[in-house]
């Protein structure tokens, strides 16, 4: 089989080819990197591990020659540089850590190296996941394989979306056939809507977050972004698990979510939100969701009305309690201990002069604003108030889904938008995350799935929301929209 045929299979189809000897992991796993060398222009790989690569492919076709090996062998895939990984570097895409390189294994990236995948390199991240559009990251901002059909834009070149805009890039430019990510406020499910691939967020607690690289702890979740929403179910039951190590792991079974796949809808309600009709959002989005509505209802699924009043808090929710948290978590970075470190006069100095070099200006202006909603005398008027906002969203979903199943959203209120446009704006950048934030604050699982093109020929994906650990229902209805919605446009291989 050809190299171009290798990097065009799905997860699992490379699965099954692998298992009946089709073809090798290790010609696979050399396609893939052809393919990763080809798309350097896009940024998404900021460092390659071809060598690792090829050894673990040569391990694991020892064990499929044996008739033996995990879910995922063979697989090449990259991996989110948020994600500790032991002797190679991991750098949350920020000059604070300079060459960090771990001595330890990420809790989910051992799951996926103990099931047979082969890890392609570290994937572009914004710095620290702080960002919807991949412009924050020390290494550069990532090119979403995509590019706009109008004539006056052909050649602008586009953001992937954020934090996870690497993973989604990669997946999007059949670098490797799948990536970790994270989710933090919509960073796995908004880069998947801007480039025509499946993200899919799961509850908060399924996925240890044990050696990711600290964002807002009671909100960062590890999940999958792949091309097909069975490749996320495969994915997805590699990754997740109990870890003793995270006391925010839940001790649970794992489901077997492709098992869960080509489920009947019939007598499934699924709940249309009425806050998520946002002013100036765009009519292409609008009639898209209607279309998603048409879809699930000739799948046999009934159609419901509910309501979510505390949505238009929750960004300003987010946006103080992710904060406060960034700026508990980052204060670790001071120069002492490990990463960059510039000498001062003094240890202040150091402490200064370390973190104002260290950080980006999107970190800078999050941690600044954390230490101010959590100084004395605006705790309590911002933080715990945000608190209080944040368990009266949770309410909400608890009651909506009383009348529903699942709920179903747009994924974001555009498309792609050109690198650059809404960098000096970050109120502007915020509103990125206006369908998925509210998720992250209530700890449900949710998944972004590409239902079409707007009218410039970028991707437009759809949200479907969850209850608690009920990811096998929400992969379910979310092969009908696969299958209904029939998205197999890719972009066009400018970049090589």
């Amino acid at each position: 089989m050809s190299a171009s045929k290798l990097t065009d299979l799905s997860l699992a189809a490379a699965r099954d080819g692998l298992r009946q000897k089709d073809f090798t992991s290790e010609e696979l796993t050399q396609a893939h990197i052809a393919a990763m060398e080809a798309g350097r222009k896009l940024n998404a790989v900021i460092l390659e591990t071809p060598e690792k690569a090829l050894d673990m492919a040569k391990a694991s076709d020892a064990k499929l020659s044996a008739g033996e090996g995990g879910a995922l062998e063979g697989l090449p895939i990259g991996v989110k540089d948020l994600f500790c990984t032991k002797g190679v570097r991991a750098t949350a895409c920020s000059k604070i850590l300079g060459d960090f390189t771990p001595t330890y294994e990420s809790t989910v990236t051992q799951n996926l190296w103990d099931a047979g995948a082969v890890h392609l390199g570290k994937l572009n991240n914004d710095e620290f996941a702080m960002g919807s559009s991949n412009e924050t990251s020390c290494f550069g901002p990532v090119i979403n394989p995509w590019r706009s059909q109008a004539s006056e834009s052909q050649d602008t070149d586009l953001v992937p979306g954020g934090s996870s805009g690497g993973s989604s890039a990669s997946v999007a430019a059949h670098i490797g056939v799948a990536a970790t990510a994270t989710d933090t406020g919509g960073s796995i499910r908004q880069p998947a809507a801007f480039t025509g691939t499946v993200g899919l967020k799961p509850t908060y607690g399924r996925c240890s977050r044990w050696g990711i690289v600290a964002f807002a702890s009671s909100l960062d979740q590890a999940g999958p972004i792949t091309r097909t929403v069975r490749d996320s179910a495969i994915m997805l039951g590699a990754m997740a698990g109990h870890d003793a190590k995270d006391t925010t792991s839940i001790d649970a079974p794992v489901p077997d979510y492709e098992a869960a796949l080509g489920a009947n809808l019939n007598g499934k309600k699924v709940g249309i939100p009425k806050e998520y009709r946002i002013d100036g959002m765009s009519g292409e989005i609008e009639t898209l969701w209607q279309q998603g509505i048409d879809w699930l209802k000739d799948a046999g699924a009934e159609i419901v009305d509910v309501s979510l009043p505390h949505t238009k808090y929750a960004l300003p929710a987010y946006y103080i309690i992710a904060p406060a948290e960034a700026s508990s978590n980052l204060a670790r970075y001071d120069g002492v201990r490990y990463g960059t470190r510039l000498e001062g006069e003094n240890l202040l100095d150091m402490y200064e002069k370390t973190r104002g070099a260290g950080f980006g200006a999107e970190v800078r202006r999050r941690i600044m604003i954390g230490t101010y909603v959590l100084s004395a005398g605006y705790y309590d008027a911002y933080y715990l108030k945000a608190l209080k906002v944040r368990r009266l969203i949770a309410d909400d979903f608890k009651q909506a889904f009383e009348k529903c199943d699942v709920l179903l959203t747009p994924a974001t209120p555009s498309s792609a938008f050109a690198i650059g446009e809404n960098l000096d704006d970050p109120l502007a950048m915020y509103m990125n995350d206006v369908f998925t934030v509210t998720v992250n604050l209530a700890g449900l699982p949710g998944i972004s799935v590409p239902a079409g093109l707007d009218s410039q020929g970028l991707p437009l994906g759809l949200q479907l929301i969850g209850q608690p650990f009920g990811e096998e229902a929400l992969l379910g209805m979310a092969e009908k929209i696969e299958q209904a919605a029939g998205f197999d446009a890719r972009p066009d291989i400018w970049w090589a």
